[in-house]
């Protein structure tokens, strides 16, 4: 049974406790404000501490933070991470209105929020994962097909890690490379949100479809 620390206080941050949790996984919530961490515990009935701690607790340490926020957040833990596999579920949208149903990310195409965090931290190993999916469906997924959980990052065993703790939720991994590949995967999430923005619509995945030989 590994532990697994998640840092931040959201939906996402919750959902991803009590569907682990669930799973066998031994989780502790992190939160920057004492008021929250109660709110959490009394909420999940999981523990919760600081960021620093649930990041010192995890063998796994999950980072579900706005994205606004995660490259502070990380600065803060650098010394806690280290050694760690560490899931980066965040994107890089800004505090700007979608236009026509289109998120609009303070990064480019040229870098992602991943790199940038690899590189505030540069002792963790970062995977990119739950990024493009709604919290509904993060743990358990249930559609016709398994949905595909698009996976990158440099460190080969981290990304280990990661794909059987995701294999084990119910999702298929495809790993995309090296952190880069964020650039390409970040965006994924503005994509999934169309359907959401424009029709209400918010109960799909992605899928990459193989042809046998």
């Amino acid at each position: 049974m590994k532990k697994i620390g998640i840092i931040g206080s959201g939906i996402v941050a919750k959902m991803l406790a009590t569907g682990l949790n669930s799973h066998g996984y031994s989780v502790m919530l992190g939160s920057g404000s004492k008021e929250k961490r109660d709110k959490l515990n009394q909420e999940t009935g999981l523990k919760a501490g600081s960021f620093e701690e649930a990041a010192s607790y995890g063998e796994i340490v999950i980072l579900a933070v706005k994205g606004t926020a995660a490259e502070k957040v990380v600065s803060a833990m650098k010394e806690q991470l280290s050694g760690k596999s560490v899931i980066d579920t965040t994107n890089p949208i800004a505090d700007k209105p979608p236009v026509n149903g289109v998120i609009q990310y303070f990064t480019s195409l040229e870098e992602s929020l991943m790199e940038r965090l690899q590189k505030i931290a540069p002792g963790a190993s970062f995977v990119k994962a739950f990024n493009s999916v709604g919290n509904a469906f993060m743990i358990d997924p249930e559609f016709e097909v398994k949905p595909t959980m698009f996976i990158c990052g440099n460190d080969v065993a981290a990304k280990d890690d990661v794909t059987a703790l995701l294999t084990k939720i119910g999702w298929e991994v495809e790993d995309m490379g090296n952190v880069e590949s964020a650039r390409a995967i970040e965006p994924l999430c503005i994509l999934w949100c169309i359907p959401g923005l424009l029709g209400n619509r918010w109960n799909h995945a992605f899928k990459l479809l193989k042809k046998s030989n």
